[in-house]
């Protein structure tokens, strides 16, 4: 039976710091003994985290965060377990790759109108991953001096209504949630505690969410409070969807997203192991 579980991180493929070896290193100082490794709209470091958790005690899962649009809300669904060489899902994440390598340009542009050097910001960035985000440009602002760290870079410059946000315009969680389905994988919906939805309008997600297809929800994920936990709980409940954790890592040194963090599912919360059919749950 699984007792540390981490169904959500990030490596450098997407917008993590470390390589999926790194990672795997850390998951297993961890002790971690179920780990998935869900980048951005790319499920490219999964062959190598699979490899580097061979022998180690640590089962591993391919899994990949897609990028979704439901009505005027981007909405991240994790696939956990999708067949890596599935065609369909293959050409949807180098689709979804492309816009993001847009966005980053778009981004640069409108950088480079207030006097930084966003073109080659952008430039460095689209070399960094297989797929580049705001975060890449974030941290490039903050080596060049121009400002202190990540957050202030999108309160300054890359946030909604500052002079470098770009909008995105993501597929339907629809379309994502039948790929990850026809990849033989199991859809769950990410954070839901982040999106800035009304409680009426969150239960219409999550209903939207299951007609599509999903199966699971992440009940226990970095940054929740008990009662966003409590929430997200009673959502699983009501739809049929199974509990996910997760630390949602990126990077060491956050105290708040170790790989690993582990909480206990609520009662009556059925664990995403069971449905992934790996006959264990959280205890």
């Amino acid at each position: 039976m699984f007792t540390r579980i981490d169904l959500h991180t990030h490596s450098r493929h997407s917008d993590g710091a470390l390589t999926p070896a790194e990672l795997c290193g850390l998951a297993v100082a961890r002790q971690v003994q179920l780990l998935a490794l869900t980048d951005h709209d790319t499920l490219a470091g999964c062959e190598e985290a699979e490899r580097c958790c061979r022998g180690t005690g640590v089962r591993f899962l391919a899994g990949v965060e897609l990028s979704t649009q439901w009505r005027e809300t981007e909405v991240h669904v994790i696939g956990l377990r999708p067949e890596p060489l599935n065609a369909a899902l293959g050409q949807h994440l180098s689709a979804v790759q492309e816009l993001r390598r847009e966005r980053i340009r778009q981004i640069g542009a409108r950088l480079d109108r207030k006097g930084l050097d966003g073109a080659g910001m952008a430039e460095a960035a689209l070399h960094q991953a297989d797929a580049p985000t705001r975060t890449h440009l974030a941290r490039l602002l903050v080596a060049g001096g121009l400002v202190k760290d990540p957050q202030q870079a999108f309160d300054q410059w890359l946030g909604r209504g500052r002079p470098g946000f770009v909008p995105a315009r993501w597929p339907s969680i629809e379309l994502a949630v039948g790929l990850i389905n026809a990849a033989g994988g199991l859809a769950v919906l990410a954070h839901p505690h982040r999106y800035r939805l009304s409680n009426g309008a969150l239960r219409e997600l999550c209903g939207a969410f299951k007609t599509a297809g999903g199966a699971g929800i992440e009940v226990s994920v970095a940054g929740m409070s008990p009662d966003e936990a409590t929430r997200a709980a009673t959502l699983a409940r009501r739809f049929d969807l199974a509990g996910s954790v997760g630390s949602d890592f990126h990077e060491p040194g956050l105290p708040w997203r170790p790989v690993g963090r582990f909480a206990k599912l609520p009662d009556a919360v059925v664990s995403i192991t069971e449905r992934l059919g790996l006959d264990a749950a959280i205890s």
